[in-house]
C-alpha cells in the first residue's frame, strides 16, 4: 500500500517493537521493560491513519513507496504518543489554598478532615453543568495534547450521585466525540463518601451497586469501575462488593490502592482479576507478589508522591518482583495538578530510578495495557494507530532529563499533525 505520510531523517526512532518472547500481547516487564525498539536513522510510514512501516530509512522508503506528505524529522526523536491511564480530568473549581495550606504544615488528611480534599471538589463539581464541564475539559486535553499525550483515561468521582456521575460519564464521551484525542472513561462513583452518606458507608455502597451502576451500563458510559480502596475512603470488603459487582456487569475492574496506608489493595486487586492497581506507595511484598502472578500492571503516579512530600512507590523493587508497572499523571486538582507526561517520566527518574528507557514503555506501550488499548496505540508497528511525537532533541532520554519543560515539537494522530509548537492545537 502506497503511504500517505513519510516520516524521514529521524535521528532516533522508538518503535517499541517486540524484540522479547511473547510479543506486545501482554505488558512489558523485567528487562524487557527497557526494550525501546530503538532503530538510528529511521523512517515511519502511514496509510489511512495506520503505521505501515517502522524502522531503517531505506527499508521503509522501499515499502512505502511515493508518498503524498513527506515530513523531515531534522535528526530528532520520533516516539509514540503518550497514553495517560489515570487522570481524574472533569472537575469544576481550584484547590489552591489547599496547597498553601499544607505548605504551612497541614496534611493532606487534615485539610480533608476540615471539609477540604476530594468532598469540596465535589460540591463545586456538582453545581456545574454538563456543557461547563466540557468545556473545561476541552481546554484540558489541549494542555495534555502539547505534552505528548494521544490517549487519556477520565475517571468519573467528583459527582457521587447517580446523576452527577453519569453527567460526568457522559461529559467524557463527548469530549472523545470532538477532541482529537481518544478518552476512555473510568466509573469511580466510589471515589469518596459525599456529605450526606457520612454515617453510613454500607448505604452508600449499596446506592453504588444498586443504582449507579445499571444506570452507567444501561447507558454504557464506562470501560472500567474503580475504588478508591484507602482509610477514610472504602475498605477492601467495600471495594471488592463494588468491583465485583462492576465485573459481573461488564466493567473491568481497575484499584486506587496502597496509596497512604498499606491495606492489601495490592493482594485485593489480583484477586478481583483488576486490570492494574494505581499508586502502590504503600503496597506490601506480598500485595505485589500478587499482582506479578495475576499479572496486575502497576500503574504508579510519581507526580503525587512528589506533590504531598510522600515516599515514591518502590518501583525497582517492583520490577524485581516481576510486576509490570504503567506510568500516569494522576491529573487532579489536589493531589497531583500536572497534565504532564514527560513530568511524570522525569519525576520516576529522579524519584523512582527507573531508566529513561523503562521510563518510556511505562508511558507508551505498558500504559496502554493499563486501559485494555495495547492492540490499537502505545507502539509504532504496522497494523497500528499511527499515533506519535516528534522532540525537540536528538536523544530520547532528554525527555526525562529536561524536567518541568516540554520538548514535544509536534504531535500526530492517526497520522495528522494535530499539534505544533510553533501553531498550537490544530481545531478538529
Amino acid at each position: 500500500m502506497a503511504a500517505d505520510l513519510l516520516v524521514v531523517n529521524i535521528g532516533q526512532l522508538l518503535t517499541l517493537a517486540p524484540r522479547h518472547p511473547g510479543g506486545n500481547d501482554t505488558p512489558r516487564r523485567g528487562a524487557a521493560l527497557a526494550d525501546v525498539g530503538l532503530v538510528t536513522g529511521g523512517a515511519l510510514a502511514v496509510a489511512d491513519g495506520v503505521v505501515v512501516a517502522a524502522g531503517p530509512e531505506a527499508e521503509v522508503r522501499e515499502a512505502a513507496g511515493r508518498a503524498a506528505e513527506v515530513v523531515d524529522a531534522g535528526g530528532r526523536v520520533v516516539l509514540p504518543g503518550f497514553v495517560d491511564p489515570h487522570t481524574h480530568l472533569l472537575f469544576a473549581g481550584s484547590r489552591a489554598d489547599e496547597f498553601e495550606q499544607r505548605l504551612q504544615g497541614l496534611s493532606y488528611l487534615e485539610i480533608a478532615a476540615r471539609g477540604g480534599g476530594i468532598l469540596r471538589t465535589v460540591a463545586q463539581t456538582r453545581v456545574m453543568g454538563e456543557a461547563g464541564l466540557v468545556e473545561l475539559g476541552a481546554a484540558r486535553l489541549d494542555r495534555l495534547l502539547a505534552c505528548g499525550t494521544t490517549t487519556v483515561e477520565v475517571k468519573s468521582g467528583y459527582g457521587l450521585t447517580v446523576e452527577d456521575e453519569l453527567k460526568l460519564l457522559r461529559a467524557a464521551h463527548r469530549l472523545h466525540a470532538l477532541h482529537h484525542l481518544d478518552v476512555v472513561p473510568t466509573f469511580l462513583g466510589a471515589h469518596a463518601l459525599p456529605p450526606e452518606f457520612a454515617r453510613d458507608a454500607d448505604g452508600y455502597v449499596r446506592l453504588v451497586i444498586e443504582e449507579m451502576l445499571p444506570a452507567v451500563v444501561e447507558e454504557d458510559l464506562a470501560e472500567f469501575c474503580d475504588v478508591f480502596c484507602e482509610q477514610g475512603a472504602f475498605t477492601p470488603e467495600q471495594a471488592r462488593a463494588i468491583l465485583e459487582a462492576g465485573s459481573a456487569a461488564g466493567l473491568v475492574p481497575k484499584l486506587h490502592a496502597d496509596e497512604l496506608s498499606d491495606l492489601g489493595g495490592a493482594r485485593l486487586a489480583a484477586e478481583v482479576g483488576a486490570i492494574s492497581a494505581d499508586h502502590l506507595l504503600c503496597a506490601s511484598d506480598e500485595g505485589l507478589r500478587a499482582m506479578a502472578a495475576a499479572g496486575t500492571i502497576g500503574v504508579l503516579l510519581p507526580g503525587t508522591a512528589f506533590f504531598l512530600g510522600l515516599p515514591y512507590a518502590r518501583a525497582r523493587h517492583m520490577i524485581a518482583l516481576g510486576v509490570p508497572i504503567a506510568l500516569a499523571t494522576d491529573f487532579n486538582p489536589g493531589t497531583s495538578p500536572t497534565w504532564s507526561m514527560p513530568m511524570a517520566i522525569a519525576l520516576a527518574c529522579v524519584g523512582m530510578r527507573l531508566r529513561p528507557a523503562e521510563a518510556v514503555v511505562a508511558a507508551t506501550l505498558n500504559a496502554a495495557h493499563a486501559i485494555g488499548m495495547a492492540e490499537a496505540v502505545g507502539s509504532l508497528e504496522p497494523g497500528k494507530v499511527a499515533d506519535f511525537v516528534i522532540l525537540d532533541a536528538d536523544d530520547y532520554r532528554a525527555v526525562a532529563m529536561h524536567f518541568g519543560v516540554s520538548l514535544v515539537d509536534e504531535v500526530y494522530k492517526r497520522g495528522r499533525r494535530v499539534y505544533s509548537s510553533r501553531t498550537g492545537v490544530v481545531p478538529p
